[in-house]
């Protein structure tokens, strides 16, 4: 490596560690339960998240005159944004009650009847950084940050342990995956649209 490569590569680690350290953290388990709260968690599981992909239909009109169906991301403030009505609350919500939700807005101010049926695509998460595979992986129960590290590869020799950021829509935590290994009730539960990002070690 040259020394103008070794300078750029050590200034873009630094512009890295003054980005993520100026983050907020926040220690609400509201938003990042751990593997321990069992009792929450099948709950949660089951209620959409920011960037999960749903398919709404809406059918009951005039024949022929059903829309096509429309495939929306959660966005980050929770809503999805539909024909006539705007935006509905999507997050936190399970596709029964986003069902009801939607038919609500429509009926009968729009449509004197209405069927709606929710349904979503995959589901997944992302592991970014100095894993061995970084990647998005398909969500296909519950897991915690540690479990989804390994399952994209573990860390690399690089990876800083004590300082993994798990990202969820607005609000993000640091991770000590070291401490974690003592304390494994300290383990972040994942949910679809999780972002989890290991940093490069400065030394």
């Amino acid at each position: 490596m040259t020394l103008f490569s070794r300078i750029a590569f050590a200034g873009g680690l630094l512009v890295s560690a003054l980005l993520f350290g100026g983050c907020a953290t926040t220690d609400d388990t509201t938003f990042f339960p751990t593997g321990e709260a069992t009792n929450a968690a099948p709950a949660q599981l089951a209620r959409f998240q920011v960037g999960d992909t749903v398919t709404i239909t809406l059918s009951g009109g005039p024949v022929g005159e059903d829309p096509a169906p429309i495939t929306e991301s959660v966005k980050d403030d929770g809503t999805i944004t539909m024909p006539d009505i705007g935006k509905v609350q999507a997050v936190g919500q399970t596709a029964g009650q986003l069902q009801d939700a939607i038919h609500d807005a429509y009926v009968p101010k729009y449509r004197p009847h209405l069927t709606v049926t929710v349904t979503t695509g995959d589901r997944v998460y992302y592991v970014t950084g100095e894993v061995h595979q970084p990647n998005r992986e398909l969500y296909v129960g519950e897991t915690t940050v540690t479990r989804a590290i390994t399952s994209a590869g573990d860390f690399t020799d690089f990876a800083n342990r004590k300082s993994v950021w798990l990202i969820r829509g607005k609000h993000r935590i640091k991770v000590n995956c070291d401490d974690i290994l003592d304390h494994p009730e300290k383990d972040p539960l994942v949910f679809p649209g999780d972002q989890i990002v290991v940093p490069r070690r400065l030394y």
